[in-house]
């Protein structure tokens, strides 16, 4: 089967197309014939061997989100069967063989069925960035209904996601995004309120938006450009969720003495299993009930993966997930 093979830690040119066996699937383990995986920022930092939550041996297929068809099972395998439309979660999976592949092979409680309404794309954009939205909304930030909430970057893979959970479960959404076409999307997806984070000042009018206390909770894409603005508007007692960085900072410490408001980062590495079943299921259930559909963006062939990771750095803020097209 062809697949993207990395034989060294680098730039983007170490991803290789290679035709390698087909992997079989082992007690507890599901097969998958591929038509779309997601790409995502941390499989390029995984990809220069550098990225602080994980290292994998070489040779090594990057990839941990994807949808197909299950193609075979492993012994002891229930509820799912060849055939089945589905989509692979497999960022916790204790095993899997990457998903910028033909076929993926990991752990059955990765899989799930993917409902008739959703395309296979679709179902290739939500493992990640499903399970860190959910993740940074409800297991760090604790959001509860009526909460506000301000999402950074909501026209992305994660902001898409977030938007729509955090509507779902009964919060005010305020989103940002770059363009009048992403801040058309993000409202269409659910926000109440989208401002234009590309003009000075735009957090400006945050506080009368919030009845004049700030938002409840803000999750954070980019915290060494926003984390002291955020810190400013933040309510009292807040949450503020670190979800991307791409640098360091100052900050001002009595900014959170003054709100006792708390700064938290967020990486799904650190799920606990029960946590990881816990965001998988609640992502899988809004799939079926209809309140999260994923955005798309950019859909390139596999054989472009080089320059996936390329543009999955320096996309500048295009909205949806980005994919690479199997099949």
């Amino acid at each position: 089967m062809r697949a993207i093979v990395m034989t060294a830690f680098g730039g983007p040119e170490v991803l290789r197309l290679t035709d390698i066996p087909e992997p079989e699937p082992e007690h507890g383990q599901i097969r998958v014939r591929l038509y779309a995986a997601g790409v995502n920022p941390a499989e390029a930092y995984i990809r220069t061997g550098q990225y602080a939550f994980f290292k994998p041996t070489l040779p090594y297929t990057p990839g941990f989100d994807g949808a197909g068809v299950v193609d075979k099972v492993g012994e002891d395998v229930q509820g799912t069967k060849p055939g089945d439309r589905v989509f692979v979660t497999a960022l916790t999976a204790r095993r899997n063989t990457g998903t910028y592949a033909e076929k993926v092979v990991c752990d059955a409680e990765a899989v799930h069925l993917l409902p008739d309404v959703v395309t296979l794309e679709q179902g290739a954009a939500v493992g990640f960035p499903g399970m860190a939205a959910y993740r940074a909304l409800f297991q760090c930030a604790g959001l509860k209904p009526a909460e506000r909430i301000l999402i950074h970057g909501a026209s992305g893979g994660v902001g898409t996601v977030a938007v729509q959970l955090a509507r779902a479960c009964g919060a005010f959404v305020i989103g940002t995004a770059g363009s009048p076409a992403s801040m058309e999307l993000v409202r269409s997806i659910g926000a109440h309120i989208v401002l234009d984070h590309t003009q000075p000042g735009y957090l400006d009018t945050l506080t009368a938006l919030t009845d004049g206390v700030g938002p409840d909770v803000i999750l954070e894409m980019l915290a060494d450009k926003n984390l002291e603005n955020d810190m400013r508007k933040i309510a009292k007692h807040g949450r503020i969720v670190i979800i991307g960085s791409r640098g360091s900072l100052e900050m001002t410490p009595r900014l959170l003495m003054a709100k006792e408001s708390v700064v938290m980062g967020m990486a799904i590495w650190h799920s606990a299993p029960e946590e990881a079943r816990m965001a998988e299921a609640a992502v899988a259930a809004a799939l079926r009930s209809g309140a999260l559909r994923p955005v798309l963006g950019d859909i390139l062939p596999l054989e472009k993966a080089v320059q996936a990771h390329e543009d999955i750095i320096a996309r500048g803020g295009k909205p949806g997930k980005m994919l690479l097209r199997i099949e």
